[in-house]
């Protein structure tokens, strides 16, 4: 190509340029190669990392969605009912003998001796009563029996008189039978006056009111001056013994034959921590109350240094015998409409539901009698949804509860 013709293209022929002017250009095109690599590469990097990105999200959101997707239940195992447990029942503590001592004689308090607290002996004397009507009563008596007294005496004379004369035949038989039935009459006179005075006798002595039995005086309701009437039923003392002391509870049908006469109880009271008292079964009534379905049990317990007071409330543990099955939570039945059921755990995963046969009810746990046989892992509160071959995982337990087992409600193991 002509020279002229490159002068008409705007092309310099290279015998023209500059050799300076020649290596600028060099340079500029090596750094405009080297800046589109250069954003080429960032643009690759961040493909790159977009696409990685999105892989490692897909690959997580895969993964959350199979960890979602599995049934994490919590497990346990039934428990063998070898061993005996407590049933625990609430009690009120009361005096083995516990007697109101209310006035025989009717009159005023002239003073009494014993306050609440005070302990006193079988014949110690609680109070006096100043009974003047009563006083009176006896000294008309005693003369009315004086009166009797030499009524019979001049009817006896009389009649044995009258006996003499009789023999010697002065009087007639009835007039000696008149006089017998006199005598007769005056001896009944005088029966029924010695009996009038022992009867105010007796009445004198309720003047002075005393224990019937050792104890402790829990109530007193007389001060002195106070009026009593005898017919009024006001109570003045209440007298209680203390050792020992009774308890009375009421135990469920379900257990009451499993209650029996002379067996050991433990008996504690909440203010009383960590203190257990020994009683026994004294009796029990040996019939349920159609009203509460309970059979009431008597405890006695011994008291002797007081340390248990009357009144108080206590809860009373009765030991049960052990059962011939496997108790489990309670939380681990499913009711449904083909009977009681619970959920089994496999070594696989997989859910199987077992009918059993239900005993005793313990409240927290019930009592297995058939449908298990010990081994198996039971579902805790298993979902109404819980279906036969769900895949389930099982969960850890949370610390000291590795193996939740049955409990006795309101019980405590033995």
């Amino acid at each position: 190509m002509s020279e002229q013709r490159h002068s008409e293209l705007g092309i310099h022929s290279l015998e023209n340029v500059d050799p300076h002017e020649l290596v600028k250009r060099k340079q500029a095109m090596r750094r405009a190669r080297m800046l589109v690599f250069a954003v080429v590469a960032v643009l690759a990097v961040g493909a790159g990392r977009t696409i990685f990105s999105r892989i490692s999200n897909a690959k997580a959101l895969e993964a959350g969605t199979v960890e979602h997707a599995k049934q994490y239940v919590r497990v346990t195992l039934p428990k063998s009912s070898d061993v005996g447990q407590n049933l625990s029942l609430p009690g009120t503590l009361q005096g083995y003998v516990q007697s109101p001592i209310a006035a025989r004689a009717s009159g005023y308090v002239k003073k009494w001796y014993k306050d609440i607290g005070s302990r006193v002996e079988k014949g110690e004397l609680l109070a006096e009563i100043e009974t003047p009507e009563i006083d009176q009563q006896l000294t008309q008596a005693v003369a009315a029996r004086d009166q009797a007294s030499s009524s019979l005496a001049l009817a006896k004379s009389t009649m044995e008189r009258w006996e003499a004369l009789r023999k010697k035949d002065a009087v007639s038989q009835q007039e000696l039978d008149e006089r017998r039935s006199n005598d007769s009459q005056a001896r009944s006179n005088l029966a029924a006056a010695d009996a009038n005075v022992g009867r105010l006798k007796q009445l004198e002595g309720f003047k002075r009111v005393t224990a019937p039995f050792a104890g402790v005086i829990t109530r007193r309701n007389v001060d002195t001056g106070d009026l009593i009437d005898a017919g009024g039923g006001r109570v003045m003392f209440v007298l209680t013994q203390t050792d020992p002391l009774r308890v009375y509870v009421n135990v469920p049908q379900s257990y009451a034959q499993l209650v029996k006469e002379g067996q050991e109880v433990t008996v504690g009271q909440s203010e009383l921590a960590g203190q257990g008292f020994k009683g026994k079964i004294a009796r029990t009534a040996a019939a349920i109350d159609i009203a509460t379905r309970t059979m009431q049990v008597e405890i006695t317990l011994p008291n002797p240094d007081g340390t248990l007071l009357p009144g108080a409330y206590v809860q009373v543990k009765l030991p049960l015998l052990a059962g011939k099955g496997f108790s489990i939570p309670t939380n681990a039945l499913l009711i449904r409409a083909e009977g009681v059921r619970v959920a089994v755990v496999d070594g696989n995963g997989r859910v199987t539901l077992k009918t059993i046969r239900i005993g005793r009810n313990y409240g927290d746990s019930v009592e297995v009698l058939d449908g298990i046989d010990g081994r198996e892992q039971l579902v805790l509160n298993p979902p109404d949804s819980m279906a036969e071959g769900d895949q389930v995982a099982v969960a850890a337990n949370p610390p000291g509860n590795a193996k939740p087992a049955a409990t006795v409600p309101g019980k405590d193991k033995s």
